[in-house]
């Protein structure tokens, strides 16, 4: 059986991320930084038949809790075939480039940014051992560069967060990098915006979260022959889904 690991998956597009891949025959770990929380994702699961799921506390950014979660599934299975980097803050209020403070950059990046970061560099051994490695990071069209500076793109005058945005096209950029350095392998990583979803993390706007989970998954599944280095968004481009980055 593949097994899979997601941050921040005891909620939200996460959550349900876990409950797509869990029916499509994955033995999936659910990283949560509150252990109760976790496990009580774990039991809504299994009372809807899907027993292959198991908690596991992992707080992205502490190094400790890093190591402990890769030493616990380690433990567990031999390889890891998908690390899906699912958990993000989006800095909170204020938003803008010239009101936000520094502790809200540096709380923001040390989840969506140094967080992903952690987590690949403690689980890379692991799939290492996969035949078939991915690793999707949750990505944002807000990260794009490109239609952040777009006075065309749609929501160029409402989709401005500096601090959010900012350390997404951080994140985008070091899947780039962790692509290339993948490139001769049998790794795919790729960077997959969900959209606009209704989850807490939206106060509930946008759209449903079972279409959101399924354009991640959709990433977590592809074969040797789908891409890698790339930056998808089905909300942002519809037909082609690439969107530049």
């Amino acid at each position: 059986m593949k097994s899979a690991l997601i941050t921040g998956a005891n909620k939200g597009i996460g959550f349900e991320t876990a409950k797509q891949l869990l029916q499509n025959g994955y033995y999936v770990f659910l990283g949560s930084r509150d252990l109760k929380n976790g496990s009580e994702a774990v039991t809504k699961l299994k009372l809807e038949g899907l027993t292959s799921a198991e908690a596991v506390q992992l707080d992205v950014t502490d190094e400790h809790s890093v190591k402990a979660a890769r030493e616990e599934i380690g433990s567990n299975i031999n390889a890891l075939d998908v690390l899906i980097n699912n958990a993000g803050i989006n800095g909170g209020m204020p938003y803008t480039a010239l009101e936000a403070n520094t502790d809200q950059f540096f709380t923001t990046y040390n989840t969506n940014v140094f967080g992903v970061a952690r987590v690949t560099q403690a689980f890379i051994d692991l799939l290492r051992k996969s035949s078939e490695p991915r690793i999707v990071n949750v990505s944002t069209s807000v990260g794009s560069l490109s239609l952040q500076s777009n006075p065309a793109w749609p929501a160029y005058d409402y989709a401005k967060y500096a601090v959010y945005g900012s350390s997404k096209a951080a994140m985008n950029m070091y899947t780039v990098h962790l692509a290339y350095e993948l490139r001769d392998t049998a790794f795919k990583v790729n960077a997959v915006c969900p959209g606009y979803t209704k989850t807490e993390f939206t106060n509930y706007n946008g759209g449903d979260v079972e279409e959101a989970a399924k354009r991640i998954v959709k990433y977590a599944l592809i074969d040797r022959n789908g891409p890698t280095g790339k930056f998808f968004s089905e909300e942002s481009n519809p037909e082609a889904h690439e969107i530049p980055w």
